[in-house]
């Protein structure tokens, strides 16, 4: 092994560290991803919170364009790709342009492919707003006048989901009476009796 190493020249040793580094580098991250250690680090996700409950977040999925992920591909590929062309007695005018562009190609389509992946994310987060106008049963009793909370439930983006309501109405609200959901109260929402 040796014997072979001292073979090769100055350039096919530089080509054969900076795949190595780049490969050992790359496996490394896909170990890591596999057993769901280290962050990505490419995404940037912003929160705004409001006094009155509300909760918005606003997830950025563009992706920057240098990422430890792609400058690894970059160099494994873009040195093997050389090695290989100096193995095989191609010129090295020739290798080292192909090994950057070959190293690039890498770059860009691990690039891509994350820009992919993150597109499939979803965000998860209810939009309480949204329940404005939507039909509800109510679960807890409401008093009447806001004099105090009950709660409705409905299915709200999909999700089963129980909420905190008041009534402007003068009489309370019973069981499994169907209302519909008039306005957002602070975190509790103003229901009255469906028609």
């Amino acid at each position: 092994m040796f014997d072979w190493f001292r073979s090769l020249s100055g350039l096919e040793i530089a080509y054969f560290i900076v795949a190595c580094i780049g490969t050992l580098a790359l496996l490394i991250q896909i170990v890591m991803m596999l057993i769901g250690a280290g962050g990505d680090g490419d995404t940037d996700f912003d929160t705004d919170t409001d006094g009155d409950g509300d909760l918005d977040s606003h997830t950025d999925t563009g992706v920057s364009l240098f990422t430890i992920k792609g400058l690894t591909a970059f160099f494994a590929i873009g040195g093997w790709t050389g090695m290989l062309m100096l193995s095989y007695n191609v010129q090295v005018g020739i290798t080292v342009p192909v090994s950057v562009v070959a190293g690039l190609a890498a770059y860009f389509l691990v690039w891509a492919l994350i820009r992919l992946v993150l597109k499939l994310q979803e965000d998860g987060t209810l939009n309480y707003a949204s329940a404005v106008g939507q039909t509800a049963t109510v679960y807890v009793s409401i008093p009447a006048s806001r004099a105090g909370r009950g709660k409705i439930t409905l299915v709200l983006q999909g999700r089963y989901t129980e909420l905190d309501a008041v009534t402007d109405e003068t009489e309370r609200i019973p069981v499994d009476c169907v209302v519909e959901i008039v306005e957002q109260a602070g975190d509790a929402f103003v229901v009255r009796k469906k028609a």
